[in-house]
């Protein structure tokens, strides 16, 4: 079966079981549209959990509502729902609220070994060129820790898509991804419960069932395990340095993205040659 046809069937299937939503258009469901209400959420600050009331949530980041101090560019893990685990940087504190920035690449949740594959196909047919040049000297000391795996999960790239849901197509970015789910982002009004097809490339599609929803944040559940690895048939683009930030996180100062500076997200190049020597042991 094609893909069209599969996605066609799953369509059928999905219209027979819920009621289909219209799409939004444009920029509408962005910044302050995106207030919530008793909408909770987990997170994790310095190895611990917490409970924080979500605010606002879009493409960019959230603002909560919490009681644990932070301070600014901490690390902060936001759990939405199932495969709803985003990376976080504190951008502000005031008075028991923070605005989270959300971590510009995708997130791979798998092995160290297999994101290392991944990375390394993705690179052999994309970007290819970019793998000359040496190591900068913050590569070499991390080399010198042996902290190969947090530096593999600082790539900077990013992966898109289309969800075919209900009979209309939403183009979604990946926030994360496992072997049983994903957190997309998309500003199209997706139906919690809805079969989709979650397609990645013209060679990759991906069924599911849409789990839950929290502004432009949609939780999916494969239905089959799917293999990280096979990303690499489709093409990422690389993140960005800046973004434009949601109204409602405009309270920090005009800065560098802390992704690059404080985290130290890694180039094509750099990663390139890490896998040469991660492969090798």
């Amino acid at each position: 079966m094609n893909i069209r046809s599969r996605i066609d069937r799953v369509s059928q299937e999905a219209r027979a079981a819920t009621q289909p939503r219209e799409p939004t258009r444009g920029n509408s469901r962005r910044g302050d549209r995106h207030r919530l209400v008793e909408e909770k959420a987990r997170v994790t600050h310095n190895g611990q959990d917490h409970d924080a009331e979500l605010i606002n949530v879009s493409g960019g980041g959230a603002m909560i509502a919490a009681s644990f101090e932070a301070d600014l560019w901490d690390k902060v893990d936001l759990h939405l729902g199932e495969d709803g685990t985003i990376e976080c940087a504190v951008r502000w504190v005031s008075g028991g609220r923070l605005g989270l920035e959300f971590a510009h690449e995708t997130q791979l949740d798998c092995s160290a070994e297999q994101q290392a594959v991944l990375l390394r196909g993705v690179i052999n047919k994309t970007y290819g060129a970019a793998r000359s040049g040496h190591a900068p000297a913050a590569v070499k000391k991390a080399d010198e820790a042996g902290d190969k795996s947090q530096r593999a999960k600082r790539h900077p790239l990013i992966w898109s898509g289309v969800l075919h849901v209900n009979g209309y197509d939403a183009p979604i970015r990946v926030r994360n991804i496992s072997a049983t789910g994903a957190m997309v982002q998309t500003s199209s009004k997706v139906p919690v419960g809805a079969e989709a097809v979650l397609e990645l490339s013209e060679t990759l599609t991906v069924s599911a069932t849409v789990g839950w929803a929290v502004g432009d944040q949609v939780g999916l559940r494969f239905h089959t395990p799917f293999d990280v690895t096979q990303l690499s048939r489709s093409t990422p683009e690389v993140a960005p340095q800046r973004w434009e930030r949601p109204s409602y996180l405009n309270k920090a100062a005009e800065t560098a993205s802390p992704w690059d500076p404080k985290w130290q997200r890694i180039s094509m190049s750099e990663i390139g040659q890490e896998l040469d020597g991660f492969l090798k042991r």
